[in-house]
This record gives C-alpha cells, structure tokens and sequence, in this order.
C-alpha cells in the first residue's frame, strides 16, 4: 500500500488560491506565532541567546536538514517518501573522505558529493518508478544499505585534514554574522517555492499527490515527475553531506545519524500532509526557524540529546495525529 492510497479525497490546491490558501496560510500564522514565542522563551531562559554570534550559530541547527527538506516536502505531496536521507549524507561524506586520500581539491570534492547523493536518489527512483516497489520500504532498505557502505568503509576510523577552501562551505561567512550556509537555505528555499507553487511541474506534484490514477489519465507522466523528485532529493542531501563534511572537518560513518526523523518531522510541522496532496514551502521554513530555535534554546540550557530525540519524536506524533482529532472532535466521535 502506498502514501498515496487514502479513502479521503483532498482538494487539488490551485496556486494556493482560495479556500485553501486561506487554510494554508493560517497555519503559517500559526507556526510564525510559535516561532515567536519560542524566541522570547529562550530570550528569557538564556542571556546568551539574542548575542548576534550564537543567533548566527542557531541556523547551523537547521540549514543542512532544511535544505533536504524543501526536496522531501515535495516528494512527500506527491505521495512518496525518501528515509535514506541520512544514509546518503553518510555515504556522499564518505565518498569525499576516500577521495580526499587522493589528494584532490575542492571542486573535485564538491562534485564527488553530490554526484553520489545524486545516484542515491536515481537508485530509490528507478526501485519506485520502475519495479513499483513501495517508497517507504525501499527507502528503509537503502538507509541501512547506504550507511553500511559507509561503515564497511571506514569501520571505526575517520577521514580527516579536508582544505580549507573546503571547510569555509560549512564554516564560512558571506556577510558579518550571516554564513555561507544560510545564504544558500535562502536561495533553495526561493528556488522550491517557485518550483512548486509558481511552475506546471509544482501543479503536476500537487494533483498526483492527491490522485496519480486521474494525473496519468490527465496526461502527466507520473513516474518520470516522481523520479525526478527521488533525484532531486538525492541531490540536496549531497548537498547537505558537503555542508555538514566542511563545517565538521572530518568524515565518520555515524554523521547525520538520525537526521531522517529530524527531516521528516520538519516537513510534516510545516504543514505538508503525509498522505500528500497538500503543503508549501513556506511552511516549512518556519518549522525549520521553530525546530532550529527550539534545540538551540535547549542547548543553551544543557539538555541533554536524549530529551531532543524524546521532544522530536513527541512532535511529529502530534503533528500527524492532530488534523486526525480535531476531525474526530468535530464530527462528535471524539
């Protein structure tokens, strides 16, 4: 069974015109006014917080796992789902740590990255798109494949001594306080939004997230957009896998661990319905901002990563459960 089979039909969004804007645009509303909350709470709780060097340090929090979410928030409206995120951050770092050895340069290195983050993602598409194998479980399956490779290949040891042209992608500063990584979340969260609420193939993402069967029928070809997606998603996790090797300084098979439910639950805070069909890309750059703030917030405060696990499962649990109750709520079944 797959996202996209659901016994409830969902309204095909039109540009975000309408009703659906409207309902869209509260729930940013909503988001805004958490993360706003979430600011003054940590204002409050920590004097170091509004420092302009620990706000610039808080974006670290969330640019890398953002950016692989604006790709994810569109696969997951066109019903599909990519678990392997992390598993490719780890085997592109560990690609670029190989080839490191080799003594190559930045380009090459940058190029290494996202080339396998991009062949990660042609290989989940083309086991979705032309075997018709569920997403979710092909997804599963290469998370654990690819952070294999990655342990095969390094076991307990590190690559280590990456260029420092290489390190300022993850470590540097375009502007003042402003980083180069949060120069490019911005660019990507531009370029998504466009791609998916101004473009055909954004229309495209949205109608067969809510109905592939009447897409095809329509004439759109929905395996070669659902590829395209996988490919795309493969992509920015490259992308994210050369951010986060240079901030790091170092390559280990454990990097990015768990970043796939960090990842997951940011798409779906942001409003993207799992099941598909519905979302924006605004929506989840403010839960990026929220989910940013909200660990930064607890960092400063010493808690430990375990109750960050504890609060982001918590939160996407609720997140998915909520639309659920507040329809049980109003029909009286509750």
């Amino acid at each position: 069974m797959s996202l996209t089979d659901t016994p409830t039909a969902r309204r095909i969004p039109d540009r975000l015109s309408g009703q659906g804007a409207r309902i869209l645009r509260s729930w940013e509303l909503l988001l805004f006014i958490i993360a706003v909350l979430i600011f003054v709470g940590n204002t409050q709780a920590s004097p170091y917080f509004l420092d302009a060097w620990n706000l610039s340090d808080a974006t670290f929090n969330f640019t890398e796992k953002a950016m692989v979410a604006f790709a994810m928030a569109l696969l997951i409206i066109s019903g599909e789902i990519d678990l392997s995120v992390a598993g490719i951050i780890a085997l592109s770092s560990t690609a670029m740590g190989w080839a490191l050895q080799f003594g190559v340069g930045t380009p090459v290195l940058i190029t290494i990255g996202l080339s396998v983050g991009l062949l990660c993602g042609a290989f989940n598409g083309a086991l979705v798109t032309r075997l018709g194998l569920p997403s979710i479980v092909v997804t599963i399956g290469t998370m654990s494949l690819f952070r294999g490779i990655s342990y095969i290949v390094l076991g307990d040891q590190a690559f280590n001594g990456y260029p420092t042209d290489f390190a300022w992608l993850g470590r540097g500063y375009v502007f003042w306080v402003i980083s180069f990584e949060l120069v490019l979340f911005t660019v990507f969260a531009v370029i998504y939004g466009v791609i998916l609420h101004f473009t055909n193939f954004g229309r495209h993402i949205f109608v067969i997230g809510n109905n592939p069967t009447a897409a095809t029928f329509s004439g759109i070809r929905v395996d070669r957009v659902k590829m395209i997606l996988f490919l795309l998603t493969g992509l920015m996790s490259g992308v994210a896998a050369v951010c986060l090797t240079a901030r790091l300084g170092s390559t280990r098979p454990s990097i990015a661990s768990a970043w796939e439910l960090e990842i997951v639950t940011m798409v779906v805070l942001g409003g993207v319905s799992i099941l598909g069909g519905a979302g924006s890309i605004l929506g989840v750059v403010i839960a990026a901002l929220v989910m940013g703030m909200v660990t930064f917030g607890l960092g400063l405060l010493n808690v430990p990563g375990i109750v960050m696990s504890i609060f982001i499962g918590a939160l996407l649990i609720g997140v998915i459960a909520l639309p659920r109750l507040i329809r049980l709520v109003r029909t009286g079944k509750a």
